[in-house]
């Protein structure tokens, strides 16, 4: 695989998260009634780690830092909220599904040539 699509791939996939993890931390408290809405304990605080998650999982997949492990955790997030939050709204459950395939993806392949997981391990695709 091309180096420069993964790094497409890594910047379009990384997007949603840092711009949503981003605005759930600034605006947690209206975050907050939503999760509380769904029952979840201590709303306020996993509307902070839910945003702190999203945004430096997104900036983690951006730079390509422990892109294999942190892809499987946004993946598995991806489903999770899915299933948790979006069972009522078919189009956004599947947005989620579609990007926990390209997570996995991104997992199977490697961060790829440009980034920082490049200095420590070789990719199969540099």
């Amino acid at each position: 695989m091309n180096a420069n699509l993964i790094l497409v791939g890594r910047v379009l996939l990384s997007i949603i998260f840092i711009v949503a993890g981003f605005g759930k931390l600034t605006g947690a408290a209206g975050f907050a009634g939503y999760l509380g809405s769904l029952g979840f304990p201590a709303p306020l605080v996993m509307a902070y780690l839910t945003g702190a998650f999203e945004l430096f999982g997104g900036l983690a997949i951006l730079v390509g830092f422990q892109t294999r492990v942190i892809a499987i955790a946004l993946a598995a997030f991806c489903v999770a909220t899915g299933l948790i939050a979006h069972l009522a709204e078919p189009n956004v459950l599947m947005k989620n599904i579609a990007l926990a395939g390209g997570f996995l993806v991104l997992a199977g392949s490697g961060a790829g040539a440009m980034a920082i997981d490049k200095t420590t391990r070789q990719s199969r695709y540099a």
